[in-house]
């Protein structure tokens, strides 16, 4: 049986090179991102496609817990199943802001995206693993800013 996986952030950097990663070891790859990254986010799924392995895009902004929802449905209509998450600081936001610059509006988002993003992209994948009996892997990753 074919793994699939979800990849968040998947439309360029950390999250596009474990989408193609995980596609080049035969998994199939559900990637999300932004509307805004629409097009760049399609362009991986042809590139993957164009390697003859299978890939879908799906829009979500996972700080809106429906959205997140909705990705790991189409997930499974798509792929009929779940075993992979790869999400967290792929999905995540930034900001070069001094913190007496940084309005409240930009730190909320912070926190919706890469803090509740993470628990809705866990809980959904989390009860859907549990739901098919057959374990799974969830693997949060950050980037080096984290530390800094």
């Amino acid at each position: 049986m074919t793994r699939v996986a979800i990849v968040t952030g998947a439309a360029q950097g950390i999250g596009e090179a474990i989408a193609y990663k995980l596609s080049s070891d035969g998994i199939d790859v559900a990637l999300a991102d932004l509307l805004n990254k629409k097009d760049a986010l399609e362009q991986v799924v042809k590139t993957i496609e164009g390697d003859g392995h299978k890939a879908i895009a799906i829009i979500c902004d996972v700080s809106k817990e429906n959205e997140v929802q909705d990705m790991v449905r189409k997930t499974i209509d798509t792929f009929g199943g779940l075993d992979i998450v790869k999400m967290v600081a792929n999905a995540g936001i930034a900001s070069q802001s001094l913190v007496l610059e940084l309005s409240d509006e930009l730190f909320d988002r912070m926190i919706s995206v890469s803090l509740k993003g993470t628990l809705y992209c866990y809980r959904a994948a989390a009860v859907q693993m549990i739901k098919q009996g057959r374990g799974g892997r969830i693997i949060g990753a950050s980037s080096i800013v984290g530390i800094q």
